[in-house]
């Protein structure tokens, strides 16, 4: 009897194990299971230079989202970005998205500036304003080689 006893003591460890990590991979993993808590958007770039899938997407310097996915419109010659947006903020159709660095030579992050007038983006809309990544790469050549004019 007592040989029962301690396997189900030691299964429901196992179980409540178990369950604990299923918790722990669902939370740090940012998997959604249950509804959407959030929308896509879509941003046009010229140059998408060092941004990746999973950067964040920053409104006022907090998170707002992260970069679903990258891709090329071949035939107007552009970047395309998908955010994905946390339900309950609103950008407007004059919002503006920037891709900026983070310190001097960190991670790429996607700033957005909500706009205010006009019409709330639905989802599946395109931020129409964009500004692509200053390349210091560049600058640092220009002024380097005296090609900066004053």
């Amino acid at each position: 009897m007592k040989k029962y006893h301690y396997e189900t003591v030691a299964g429901i460890f196992v179980l409540v194990g178990l369950l604990c990590v299923g918790y722990l991979v669902v939370q740090l993993g940012d998997v959604r299971i249950f509804g959407k808590d959030s929308y896509t958007l879509s941003a046009r770039f010229t140059s998408v230079s060092g941004l990746r899938v999973g950067n964040p997407v920053e409104m006022l310097g907090i998170e707002i989202g992260q970069v679903e996915s990258l891709e090329i419109d071949q035939k107007n010659q552009v970047a395309v970005v998908t955010l994905r947006i946390k339900k309950g903020i609103n950008l407007y159709d004059d919002a503006m998205a920037s891709i900026k660095t983070a310190g001097l030579i960190g991670d790429r992050y996607i700033g957005i500036d909500p706009g205010g007038g006009g019409e709330i983006l639905k989802p599946g809309e395109s931020i129409t304003e964009t500004e692509s990544p200053v390349d210091i790469e560049e600058l640092v050549k220009k002024y380097a080689f005296g090609e900066v004019k004053k």
